[in-house]
């Protein structure tokens, strides 16, 4: 599972050949979620509220990317990391 952020104690991941919506995977210590990419929402899961900000925050500022990578990843098996959130 390629790691494509990390900040702030986020780990932020996407699977090769994932199922369908678009999304990617979240790890905060022992929290654990899945995160739509559109719409950029919550989708399984728990997230501190705190941490949850912040990765959403990250995402809207990355939604292409994320969306790229999703695309990449899929068909190619390739990606590219994504600036973390500073």
């Amino acid at each position: 599972m390629p790691e494509i952020s990390r900040f702030l104690g986020i780990v932020i991941t996407m699977y090769f050949n994932d199922h369908n919506p678009p999304h990617f995977h979240v790890r905060y210590e022992d929290y654990r979620a899945l995160v739509g990419i559109e719409p950029l929402e919550l989708r399984e899961g728990r997230l501190p509220p705190r941490v949850l900000g912040l990765v959403i925050e990250w995402g809207e500022m990355h939604q292409a990317e994320l969306m790229e990578n999703w695309t990449t990843l899929a068909e190619e098996g390739n990606f590219r990391r994504i600036a973390p959130l500073v």
